[in-house]
């Protein structure tokens, strides 16, 4: 007996295909969706082009100047993701790590996530608190009853007004591809609207194995952190991808940039010749629309 047979799974929700979310992770073209942090990074991001965020749990936490093993509280984050959904339009899906502990505080925070704007939520099933799937060897897996108590709990709240995706840790803590796999089911049959599979390796082996015998059964999702530069972006369209998720890339670029420009700084003790290139203030007066606060009111004294 498979761990979906044994998990009884019922939902009383059909979510709708016509969440902008959901219809993103269900087109017949993979999506790309971007990393986002705080206000200015969603705006930055959407700006360039992409059809949806991702609100990642590490990057709002180093925003935060705390560690991604659950030291930022949620209400902290989804803070932050309100600021980012009053920022954008475009919509957003929010790392919501283990769900903070049990069904209950998982479907607090899918309510609260709705509230303040977001399209979706990940959970994984990882036990609270957790680590950095990319940090040390000592992650251990929640009970999968868990997990799936905790998808169903979240759908009974949300409805389909917020998409649920479930993430399975089972590759990144070597539990093998037959627990991967029988995880990704229970989640399904949980109510799940896509599948978020993780792995930790340099190449997409893994990957590639578990999107072929899973077989179309929802959508997946896959951040390709360590094996995108041995992998050819187009690999992914080719194995049916549904959304890639470049899961850290604005936090690591400004934090590289941000590291130049201080030790520039302090080493000349002047902002010229500094050899870090600055972005002028009318680039940020440009990138929100400063012009339509002196636009505004000029009408209003007509």
């Amino acid at each position: 007996m498979t761990i979906a047979d044994s998990v009884s799974t019922q939902c009383g929700h059909a979510p709708s295909a016509a969440h902008p979310l959901r219809a993103l992770l269900n087109a017949p073209e993979m999506t790309f969706i971007m990393e986002a942090h705080d206000g200015m990074s969603a705006r930055i991001a959407s700006s360039a082009g992409f059809s949806a965020l991702w609100a990642s749990g590490l990057s709002m936490s180093t925003a935060l100047g705390l560690r991604d093993s659950d030291e930022a509280t949620w209400t902290q984050l989804l803070d932050v993701v309100a600021h980012m959904s009053h920022a954008t339009d475009v919509p957003i899906l929010v790392d919501g790590d283990t769900g903070y502990g049990n069904f209950n505080t998982a479907r607090r925070f899918a309510d609260k996530a709705r509230r303040v704007g977001a399209a979706g939520i990940c959970l994984e099933d990882k036990q609270f608190p957790k680590m950095n799937s990319f940090v040390g060897d000592a992650h251990q897996l929640a009970d999968v009853r868990d997990h799936v108590g905790k998808l169903r709990a979240c759908r009974d709240v949300v409805g389909d007004d917020l998409v649920l995706v479930a993430r399975t840790e089972a590759l990144i803590v070597g539990a093998g591809m037959a627990e991967a796999l029988d995880r990704a089911e229970a989640y399904r049959e949980a109510g799940a609207d896509a599948l978020f599979i993780h792995s930790r390796r340099s190449a997409v082996d893994e990957i590639a194995e578990f999107v072929d015998k899973w077989d179309g059964r929802l959508p997946v999702v896959i951040a390709p952190t360590t094996y995108a530069a041995t992998t050819p972006t187009e690999r992914f369209r080719e194995m049916g991808i549904s959304s890639v998720i470049w899961a850290n890339h604005s936090m690591r670029a400004a934090l590289h940039a941000v590291q130049a420009a201080c030790r520039q700084i302090h080493a000349k003790e002047s902002v010229t010749d500094i050899g870090v290139e600055l972005a002028p203030l009318s680039a940020i007066f440009e990138l929100f629309d400063y012009d339509e606060l002196e636009e505004t009111e000029r009408a209003l004294s007509l």
